[in-house]
């Protein structure tokens, strides 16, 4: 019995972890990073379009309604922070939007190996919008075209 728990309880702790790794968002203008700290889930970013095609050199967080964050970089900046795993999903976190300066409240599902449906809302999760992100190899996106 205590070896079907142990299984049980090991299988639970790679299947959350499945979603670690490298998501290009759905509108292909960032690569995010999911990581586990401390039992919890976070994501930030690692790659920029604007940055990559040289629209900007640098990307700041200039839509942040705090002046002083105005002037944070956006690559490596958390967008995704305090997601617990729980029942095949990972809820109560965060998802913050750099382009337009809000925080939401977010939960994440991992449809297959190689998406996550990804809900931000307000309130209630009925109010608030889906996209789904997919998963890359690496910090640089797969099969990467600039589309300008």
């Amino acid at each position: 019995m205590k070896a079907l728990i142990l299984f049980f309880f090991c299988f639970n702790l790679y299947a959350n972890d499945k979603i670690l790794g490298f998501w290009l968002s759905e509108n292909e203008k960032a690569v995010v990073e999911i990581y586990k700290k401390d039992q919890k889930f976070f994501g930030k970013l690692v790659w920029l379009r604007k940055e990559y095609s040289g629209e900007v050199p640098v990307a700041l967080d200039v839509n942040n309604f705090d002046k002083e964050l105005q002037k944070r970089k956006l690559n490596g900046l958390n967008i995704l922070t305090d997601f617990v795993y729980e029942d095949g999903e990972y809820k109560d976190g965060e998802i913050y939007d750099p382009e337009s300066g809000n925080t939401y409240s977010a939960y994440m599902v991992l449809e297959n190996d190689n998406k996550i449906k990804l809900r931000g809302y307000i309130g209630f999760s009925f109010i608030g919008r889906t996209s789904y992100w997919a998963r890359q190899k690496s910090a640089k996106p797969d099969n990467l075209e600039i589309k300008k």
